[in-house]
Order: structure tokens, then C-alpha cells, then sequence
């Protein structure tokens, strides 16, 4: 399987990577319905096919995903690239939730336990706090990576201004700087175009993907319906028809004529491809409730789309130029139209 370097860094990931939002036992709070003997199959699986990068999050499942994920990478741990992140309440108390230096040391603490590891090799901030000083909690990573715990720094769901300044706050202060941001992004969501894809392709910060198939609307399932299977993240919920005025199902047949081209090849992997695809894209989280859908999933990986599909793709799901953006824009059509909207 493909892999690149996680920006400006020497963190060589697959291209798919694996999100364990799915492992759970069902009794804790979140979305995880995939127990350990399931986890085990899949994560095998995953390694199998050359995928190298585990991805998880300290409040999926209120830590079971992170226990289930460290028991069944077991002695495997020490060959892959194991990922976590931290912010959410793990607990009723003022510092269970957050960035700053108490809960950050102590939720590094935890899900290291929870993994069952000595290192963490990339630790996110799962969001941005408002609340806390940037410099507070760039030192407090800082002294994570100084001890060994972790050994990359990133962040996840931050707005572009947020993300420059912590890159400047980082630079100012000497301190370890984020290598990846882990951000939405695909046919149906592509806000990330505007200030998050262009920042990382300047700054040197890769992007990890989560959600490349708009919570697998983009499979097909929901098309021509009011919602399709409810054993989705998307259910037949109110975000289906929200994906429907987007123009999501003009998309999917798009995604399934391409898909017709390529044998037996589904518009999953058009969709994944797609993103693939995009600049400053380093790895695409895919997760599985399901065996078969790990499989169609990984399948991705094996074949590419045409530079002319690409842009069938592009123009069918090019949202509306937001300001500053369309401004820009403007003034550079005749300068260069390159530059947008491929940043």
C-alpha cells in the first residue's frame, strides 16, 4: 500500500488508515459495536493489507475503543503507528475535560494505560480550547514528548487561524509543533478547502481524513430513500436529507457510473479515491461496522482514478465560493487559474 510522510515530519503512513470510533462493547456510551474478537480480525486484516496507521480517541466509548485497540494489536503494537487524541470529558470534574496541562498529563496518562503501550506515536488535541492559554498547552505536549510518551503532536477540528497560530506559538516558543490535523473532508464536505488544506500545504502539516464518505452516505445506501439502513452512523436521520439538498445523490450516481468503469469497483472507492487524491492529503481514516465493508473499504487502495474522473468529480460537487475565497478568486483568474480551487 502506498505511503507518505505525514507533513514536514519523518511519520511514514499508509494511505488508508484504520479508525477504531467502532470498537466497543456495547454497554459504554459512544458509537463502538465492534467487540474484541471482531477488533482482533479487522486490525489483522488491516495489517495485512499494509495499512500501518491505528487511529482512536480517549472519549470513543468512554475509553473501550482504546482498551479494545490495544488488546488487539497485542505484540503487533511496536510495528504500527498507533494515534489518539484527548479533549472530551472523561469525567464530571473540572480538569477531566479540556487542553489544559492537568487533564492533557493525566489524559495521556490514562489512555496510554488504556492502550496498553509505553508511547503513543501521534497524540491529537481532539479540539480547540478556548478556554485555555495555546501556550499552556503546547508546553504541556512538549513535556509529554520530552518524557517519551508521545513522539508527534497534532490537532483535529481546528479552524485555520486556530491552527496558524498554534504553528507560530510553537515556533515562538521552541516547542514540538503539530505535524497533522485530522479534519472532515470529502465530495459532500469540503469547507476544508477554504482555510484548513491550503494552511497545511503551506505550513507543512498533513492532513489525516475522517469521514471520507459523509458517514456513509456516499456508499449508495441512502440514495433514493428517506434514509436507508439505520445501522449507519447516519440512520435515517435528518443529515440524510441535509446531504440530499447538497446535491448528494446527483454525487452518488456520478460515483456509481464512474464506479461501472473500473472493475468491481463500488462508489466507496470512487469517493476514497477522490480524496485520495487531494492535495496535502496524507491518510484517509476508514472504519467498518462490518467485515465486507472493511474489505470494499481497502479495496480503495489498489487502483486510482483518471485525472479527467477526477475532475467529473470536482465540478460535481464544487460548493459556492465563500468570502474571501470567491474575492481571491476573481482577481486571480487571470493570473493563474490554477490556483483555485485546488489551493
Amino acid at each position: 500500500m502506498e505511503r507518505r510522510f505525514l507533513g514536514r515530519s519523518g511519520l511514514e503512513l499508509s494511505v488508508l488508515g484504520f479508525g477504531a470510533m467502532t470498537f466497543g462493547d456495547g454497554q459504554a456510551a459512544g458509537l463502538g459495536v465492534t467487540d474484541l474478537a471482531g477488533a482482533r480480525r479487522q486490525v489483522d486484516r488491516c495489517i495485512d493489507a499494509g495499512i500501518n496507521l491505528f487511529d482512536t480517541a480517549d472519549i470513543y466509548s468512554r475509553g473501550r475503543s482504546e482498551e479494545i485497540l490495544g488488546e488487539a494489536l497485542g505484540a503487533k503494537r511496536s510495528s504500527v503507528i498507533l494515534a489518539t487524541k484527548a479533549f472530551g470529558a472523561m469525567g464530571r470534574g473540572a480538569h477531566d475535560r479540556g487542553l489544559s496541562r492537568r487533564h492533557l498529563i493525566d489524559a495521556c496518562d490514562a489512555s496510554l494505560r488504556r492502550l496498553g503501550t509505553d508511547w503513543i506515536d501521534l497524540y491529537q488535541l481532539h479540539c480547540h480550547d478556548a478556554l485555555v492559554p495555546v501556550e499552556e498547552t503546547l508546553r504541556a505536549l512538549d513535556d509529554l514528548v520530552r518524557a517519551g510518551k508521545i513522539r508527534y503532536v497534532g490537532c483535529s477540528n481546528y479552524a485555520g487561524w486556530q491552527l496558524m497560530k498554534a504553528l507560530a506559538t510553537a515556533d515562538r516558543l521552541g516547542t514540538a509543533h503539530f505535524i497533522g490535523q485530522q479534519i472532515q473532508y470529502s465530495l459532500l464536505a469540503r469547507d476544508a478547502e477554504n482555510e484548513l488544506l491550503p494552511c497545511g500545504v503551506s505550513e507543512g502539516v498533513g492532513a489525516l481524513i475522517w469521514s471520507p464518505l459523509a458517514q456513509g452516505y456516499l456508499s449508495g445506501k441512502f440514495s433514493g430513500g428517506d434514509g436507508g439502513e439505520t445501522e449507519t452512523r447516519l440512520g435515517p436521520t435528518r443529515q440524510v436529507a441535509s446531504y440530499h439538498r447538497r446535491g448528494g445523490e446527483a454525487i452518488v450516481a456520478l460515483l456509481r457510473e464512474i464506479a461501472a468503469d473500473h472493475d468491481g469497483a463500488t462508489p466507496s472507492q470512487v469517493a476514497l479515491n477522490w480524496v485520495r487524491a487531494r492535495p496535502g492529503v496524507t491518510s484517509i481514516l476508514i472504519g467498518a461496522r462490518s467485515d465486507a465493508q472493511l474489505e470494499d473499504n481497502i479495496a480503495a487502495a489498489t487502483w486510482s482514478l483518471s485525472a479527467e474522473e477526477i475532475e467529473r468529480l470536482d465540478r460535481a460537487s464544487q460548493p459556492v465560493p465563500s468570502y474571501p475565497n470567491s474575492h481571491q478568486r476573481a482577481y486571480h483568474l487571470d493570473r493563474n487559474p490554477q490556483l483555485f480551487p485546488r489551493y
